[in-house]
């Protein structure tokens, strides 16, 4: 069996290994792989592994052997999964690999925001602890999330674990979710009505549902004017969630103080970002899911889905 993996580097740098993969066929791991390359690279193949490499119906046409698409990651949007169905080709995905890992960006994020630990170590790397006149000084004001609202979009589970950990830091818990209220009070959790409420009252509103076309631009310029001007927007969801252009624009008029994403509309941002710069605006690329422990767990999943696929019980199936 001929096993090929399109874009490997960001899932396997080199920290992993792919032996196990080696153990079922003949495999070849390219890096990285530029559109035009794909169909010369994935010919003859029977097991396709991709994390952003699009395959579209015109790519499977044109690749008679291939059966089985292994996509990296929980979204699968990069396979054209209509196709797939009509061509009898398997497409597989990883779900809550990275659950805690992204929770906890959730958390480095609002703390960062909220603690601003990065610039006051930097400040006394550069001498103004040195040169106060007090025992202790601050640059920014400091901010106690005890008792405050976190607002999630979607309760699945990196929503779920997100919660759990502000709980224990004392914050109320309001959530839209599909859940019914009774389930959410066995939580802990209160459920939001509405969009309009959720952004109402949140004080930290973090967003954890899938991108479709329901939630295109969920945070848009009619909902941030609903927010607080103290109020904090994470995204460590999908960067479309998100029209950037009115989310800049709420932080530069102070609209809203802060924003804390893991995830831009374009990635990388070959054309910029309007929150590139923005007032408050604090960005990481998209490492929320790249944890070493996540990524491995990431490519054991992979590979019993290659196995359960050869066994004739494919599991992950989207």
């Amino acid at each position: 069996m001929k096993i090929v993996e399109l874009d490997g580097y960001a899932a396997n740098p080199g920290d992993l290994s792919w032996d196990g993969f080696r153990e079922l066929g003949e495999l070849t791991v390219y890096d990285r792989t530029e559109p035009e390359d794909v169909l010369e690279r994935a010919k003859g193949a029977q097991v396709i592994l991709t994390n952003k490499v699009v395959i579209t119906e015109e790519l499977m046409e044109q690749l008679p052997d291939l059966q089985y698409i292994g996509v990296l990651a929980t979204g699968y949007n990069v396979v054209d999964i209509p196709a797939a169905r009509r061509h009898g080709i398997i497409v597989t995905n990883i779900p809550a690999y990275s659950t805690m890992s992204v929770a906890q960006m959730v958390m480095a994020h609002l703390l960062n925001i909220t603690n601003q630990v990065a610039l006051h170590s930097e400040a006394v790397k550069q001498g103004e602890w040195q040169r106060n006149k007090d025992f202790s000084f601050s640059l920014t004001p400091l901010i106690e999330l005890d008792g405050r609202t976190l607002g999630i979009v979607g309760l699945g589970n990196t929503g779920t674990a997100t919660a759990r950990i502000a709980q224990s830091l004392g914050m109320r818990i309001l959530a839209y979710s599909s859940k019914s209220a009774e389930a959410l009070q066995q939580m802990g959790i209160d459920k939001a009505e509405s969009y309009e409420q959720l952004f109402r009252e949140a004080d930290v509103l973090s967003l954890h549902c899938p991108l479709t076309e329901e939630t295109k631009h969920l945070v848009n310029a009619e909902r941030l004017q609903l927010m607080k001007p103290t109020a904090i927007l994470i995204n460590t969801g999908r960067g479309p969630l998100v029209d950037e252009v009115a989310l800049a624009a709420a932080l530069n008029e102070g609209r809203i103080m802060a924003a804390g994403v893991d995830v831009l509309q374009e990635e990388p941002p070959r054309k910029g970002s309007p929150l590139i710069g923005a007032r408050n605006c604090y960005i990481t690329p998209h490492i929320a899911w790249a944890t070493q422990a996540a990524r491995a767990r990431l490519l054991d999943i992979a590979l019993e889905n290659i196995k359960a696929f050869l066994r004739g019980k494919p599991q992950n199936v989207v």
